[in-house]
Order: C-alpha cells, then sequence, then structure tokens
C-alpha cells in the first residue's frame, strides 16, 4: 500500500505536526493526542462544514485522522470518511489519512472502496485496538512510512467497481434513490431516478439484480424480486448514499429533484 501525497516529514520535525481530527467524538481524542505530540497543532473537525474550513482554509496537515462512518445519527448517513479523502483530494491539500474503523458489517462497502485507493491512504486504524495503537501508526504515516496497521481481508466484488461504467453507474442511481426512501415502486422509482419507465422496471433483471448475484447476495434458487432487491439496497443504504452523493449523482437522494429530460 503506497502513502499519500502528503508532505513526509523528517523525524526531528514530529514534535510539530499538524493533525486534523475528522470525527463527531474528537474531541474525546484531542487532549491525549495534544499530549503525546506535544508542540503539535491538532485541529477537531466535527461536521462536514468544519472540515471544509480546515481543509481549505488552513495550512495543509500532516496527519488527517477520519472515521469511516462517522457514529452520529445526523451525519452517518450524509458524512463519511470517504467525503473527507474527496475533500482533501478536490482541495489539492493531500495529507498522510489514516482512516479508523470500527469493524461493524455495515462499514465493509465504504472499507472496500478505500481499500481500492489505498495510494490516497497512509493505513486503516481498528478503534478495537485502543488509543495506544493510533499514537504509533502517526509517526510512520507523518513520515512516509506504512504503518504496522493491515485491512481485514477483501469479499465479493466491491461495489465501488460494480457502480464503474453506465450500466453501473444507472445501477448505482436507482439503488441510491431506493435507498434513499423515494422510491415504493417502477413509477416512483423512475421518477425518482430520473430514468424511463422501461429501465426502472429492469432494476432486478439488468441493472441492480446482475450485481446482488455476482457479489453473492442472494439465494439463486429464489426467484430475485423488486422487493428482494428494495431490502438489498436497505442494507446497503450507508455506501448508497455515500456513493451518490460524491459521485455526482445527489439529486437522486433529493425530494425535489429537477427535471431534464429522463434517460432511456
Amino acid at each position: 500500500m503506497s502513502l499519500g501525497a502528503g508532505k513526509i516529514l523528517p523525524e526531528q520535525e514530529l514534535t510539530r505536526l499538524r493533525i486534523l481530527v475528522a470525527s463527531p467524538l474528537g474531541r474525546v481524542i484531542e487532549p491525549v493526542l495534544k499530549q503525546a505530540f506535544a508542540g503539535s497543532t491538532v485541529a477537531v473537525a466535527l461536521d462536514r462544514h468544519a472540515v471544509r474550513r480546515e481543509v481549505v482554509h488552513q495550512v495543509r496537515f500532516d496527519v488527517a485522522i477520519t472515521d469511516l462512518i462517522w457514529n452520529d445519527p445526523a451525519l452517518e448517513y450524509s458524512f463519511d470518511g470517504l467525503d473527507v479523502l474527496d475533500m482533501l483530494g478536490s482541495a489539492q491539500r493531500h495529507a498522510a489519512v489514516l482512516m479508523a474503523a470500527q469493524g461493524h458489517s455495515m462499514e465493509r462497502d465504504h472499507l472496500d472502496e478505500a481499500l481500492l485507493r489505498a495510494s490516497e491512504l497512509a493505513g486503516f486504524y481498528s478503534k478495537s485496538t485502543g488509543v495506544a495503537a493510533l499514537l504509533e501508526a502517526i509517526p510512520p504515516a507523518a513520515t512516509g512510512r506504512r504503518p504496522r496497521l493491515e485491512p481485514p481481508p477483501a469479499t465479493p466484488p466491491p461495489l465501488y467497481q460494480l457502480f464503474q461504467g453506465q450500466r453501473g453507474e444507472t445501477a448505482a442511481r436507482l439503488a441510491g434513490a431506493i435507498a434513499s426512501g423515494r422510491a415504493t415502486d417502477a413509477g416512483s422509482l423512475a421518477r425518482a431516478a430520473r430514468v424511463g419507465l422501461n429501465t426502472a422496471n429492469k432494476v432486478a433483471s439488468v441493472y441492480i439484480g446482475p450485481i446482488v448475484l455476482e457479489r453473492g447476495e442472494h439465494d439463486a434458487e429464489l426467484p430475485l424480486t423488486a422487493n428482494a432487491i428494495y431490502r438489498w439496497c436497505g442494507v446497503h443504504a450507508h455506501y448508497l448514499l455515500s456513493w451518490c452523493r460524491r459521485n455526482g449523482h445527489g439529486d437522486v437522494l433529493t425530494s425535489d429533484p429537477p427535471a431534464p429530460s429522463p434517460r432511456s
């Protein structure tokens, strides 16, 4: 795994790091970081606006620590660690990013994408290993050495890969519209995803269904119905909303989208 494009520091400069903690629980870890890296600057960003403010309007950070999925009911469906990664990249403020995960199954899709974007990361931090492991990971990340942290093993084909190409992108739009709760049948799905009714009717046979089967998430001996697809979208809702939001398809998640000509 290669490190992100952040500035690499010599060992003697580790006492004056600039560390960003992007997490709704950032205040909990802030005093520990300040004590462990005395003389360093520790900035805490508790929401999207604070992260953007720190990334865009402040000096570049050496290390950024962010939660993979934000443990906050108001944020977990609207902002996550992949948003932070995108924000650093789009602002050209690359830092050594340590992605913190709890090991929950709902993180799997996010983790799959993060693994495929490993060149933008310095490493992963498992929260179950305790604060000491995080403190040990920061100096290697800041100095350009790979931290002694390994991500969990990969699973079936990541959604991040399966959403590539025109058909994959359409599948993602359909899935995002369903996951957002804006679709209950083919008609409402067509309106929410801004696709033709014929496309919405093929959600199980052509678009999302093949993805579900390829990932082994449906019993092949049972019919793959629209209801099964809707349930699958609910299971993967965290990532589906995240993918649409971060890839220019946020319109399928809103209650009042614009109405250009529908896709075929």
